[in-house]
C-alpha cells in the first residue's frame, strides 16, 4: 500500500476498512511490549529455577507469566489494533459465502480429475523422454 502524506509525523497507511494505521509507536507502548516479553521470559526461567518444587506450581508460574505477557501486549496499543484486526477479520469471514455440501464435492472432483489427467500426462512425457534419451540416443536398455 502507499503511504498517504501526513504532515503531523509519521508514516499513515490506509487499509481495507479505511482505519488509519500509524507505525510509529510510543515509548509507552514499547515499554508495554518490553514488559509482555519480560513477563513470558520470566515465567519460563522461573520455571526452571523452581524445578524442585511440584509440577503444579511451576505450571502456575509459568501460566502467571504468560498471563501477565498477553495482558500487558493487550493494553499497549500494538495488542489494540490487534484485537481490532482479529474483530475485522472474523466479521469478513462472516460475510463469506461458503459453497454448499454439493459444490464442495463437484469442486473437489473436479480437482482428482484434473490431478488424475496431469498425472498421466506427465507419466507419459516422462517415459517418452526416457525412451528418447537411453534407448534411441545412448542405446542403453533400462
Amino acid at each position: 500500500m502507499p503511504p498517504l502524506n501526513n504532515f503531523s509525523g509519521g508514516l499513515h497507511f490506509k487499509n481495507m476498512a479505511q482505519n488509519d494505521i500509524q507505525t510509529i509507536s510510543t515509548g509507552q507502548d514499547k515499554l508495554m511490549l518490553v514488559l509482555a516479553v519480560a513477563f513470558a521470559i520470566g515465567g519460563a526461567i522461573a520455571y526452571q529455577v523452581l524445578s524442585a518444587e511440584d509440577f503444579f506450581i511451576r505450571l502456575g508460574v509459568v501460566l502467571l507469566g504468560v498471563g501477565l505477557a498477553v495482558a500487558s501486549f493487550l493494553l499497549s496499543q500494538t495488542g489494540k489494533r490487534f484485537v481490532g484486526f482479529a474483530k475485522d477479520s472474523v466479521n469478513e469471514a462472516k460475510r463469506v459465502v461458503w459453497p454448499t455440501r454439493k459444490e464442495g464435492m463437484q469442486m473437489t472432483g473436479v480437482v482428482f480429475v484434473f490431478v488424475l489427467i496431469m498425472s498421466i500426462y506427465l507419466l507419459l512425457v516422462d517415459k517418452t523422454l526416457e525412451w528418447v534419451f537411453y534407448d534411441l540416443i545412448l542405446g542403453w536398455a533400462i
